[in-house]
């Protein structure tokens, strides 16, 4: 399990764009689950939508990414380096995502080369998909 602490370890993200509160399964090189609880007052809400608040499904993709990116990231061969999107593929929406909810995301590494790798992410909200898709990463020394 990862702390927040130990998540801004790994990756850059920082509020108000860090969608990943907590890892509670990591197995570096095979697979991590994390999870974004999803609160009313996040800053995205008053703008998505007024009266009938969604979150916006690009965001959704990102919170499920920055798990995949963990993951990536554990990996002892990546330490030192950033993971960014290099690709979205399959991706697809199933079920909204709104306040209360806890978005449970499962990625699996299912290919990885150099610095090139391949990730399937599957976010659940109450057991149910609420998004699936393959997320591409490429892997780039920290910036200076």
């Amino acid at each position: 399990m990862l702390t927040i602490e130990q998540i801004q370890a790994i990756l850059p993200h920082r509020y108000p764009f860090l969608l990943v509160d907590r890892i509670i399964e990591l197995t570096p090189g095979e697979r991590a689950v994390g999870v974004k609880n999803v609160t009313a007052d996040e800053y995205f809400f008053p703008g998505h939508f007024p009266h009938h608040v969604v979150m916006p499904g690009v965001l959704v993709l990102e919170a499920m990414a920055q798990v995949g990116g963990v993951l990536m990231l554990s990996m002892e061969q990546n330490k030192g380096k950033w993971a960014y999107f290099g690709g979205v593929d399959k991706v697809r929406f199933r079920k909204p995502v709104v306040p209360g909810d806890q978005l449970v995301t499962e990625a699996t590494l299912l290919q990885s080369r150099g610095d090139v790798g391949l990730i399937r992410v599957i976010g659940r909200v109450g057991g149910e998909v609420a998004a699936e898709g393959e997320c591409l990463f490429v892997l780039r020394p920290v910036p200076e």
